[in-house]
């Protein structure tokens, strides 16, 4: 199963008045495993920036100026996303974005739904977690994701700390794809344990000096002296603490 999670950024919260998306993030997941693949883009809106939404995600038209516009992308992020399953936060709003960039490109592309499926982990969130607190930061705290780097709202960290709360939110403990899965995964792996063991030189044994030594007991001397005697002492005359 491939799935796609997605996140936007935009030039304000409605698509419908014209606003433009800014930014794609895209992570690819694999049979619940992390692959390390992505899509990440900035596009030039071509507009101005809703001051509210630069407060959200500091992205600056200047920045953006030299950026290309989403026709020049919409090939290679359709490659990426087509067959898969996307799973987005709030699916309606990236989607009526989405779909209206498509529709400006060429009326004749449809919407992004006819070539992926959809789910909306917010709607999963809420069936989940019915009267609390939703939202991305919110299920953060929830599953104990780190999201301590998430000062300003970002298409791409977005879909990594979405991608980590969804598979907890659906699955509980998840491989990443950095462990062994099957027995064969795991028989090779505790051998290149045991390859590296029989390579690795013997470690050095460094014995205390007479100087360390004399220091040492002087040391136990003193606790003798204000306390009810060492501990290190009485184990070596064996005597045990009642």
């Amino acid at each position: 199963m491939r799935q796609i999670v997605l996140d936007t950024e935009t030039t304000g919260l409605d698509a419908g008045q014209g606003h433009r998306i800014i930014e794609i993030g895209c992570v690819e997941v694999l049979d619940r495993k992390l692959t390390r693949r992505h899509y990440h883009q900035y596009i030039n809106p071509e507009r101005a920036i809703d001051e509210g939404a630069l407060e959200v995600h500091g992205i600056t038209p200047e920045f953006l100026a030299d950026k290309p516009l989403f026709a020049d992308v919409w090939e290679e992020f359709r490659e990426f996303v087509t067959g898969a399953e996307l799973v987005i936060h709030n699916a309606a709003f990236d989607l009526a974005f989405i779909d209206a960039e498509m529709k400006r490109v060429s009326p004749r592309l449809g919407k992004i739904s006819d070539v992926c499926s959809v789910i909306d982990s917010l709607a999963i969130a809420r069936k989940k977690h019915p009267g609390q607190k939703n939202n991305l930061d919110a299920l953060c705290k929830r599953y104990s994701v780190d999201n301590s780097q998430r000062d300003l709202h970002g298409a791409l960290l977005d879909a990594e700390i979405l991608a980590d709360v969804y598979l907890l939110m659906t699955g509980g403990q998840v491989s990443l794809g950095l462990g062994a899965d099957s027995a064969e995964d795991r028989q090779q792996q505790s051998s290149s344990i045991k390859r590296l063991s029989a390579n690795r030189k013997p470690l050095r044994v460094i014995h205390a000096s007479l100087d360390e030594l004399q220091n040492h007991e002087e040391k136990l001397d003193q606790i003798d002296d204000s306390s009810d005697g060492a501990v290190w002492r009485r184990s070596e005359t064996g005597v045990q603490d009642a």
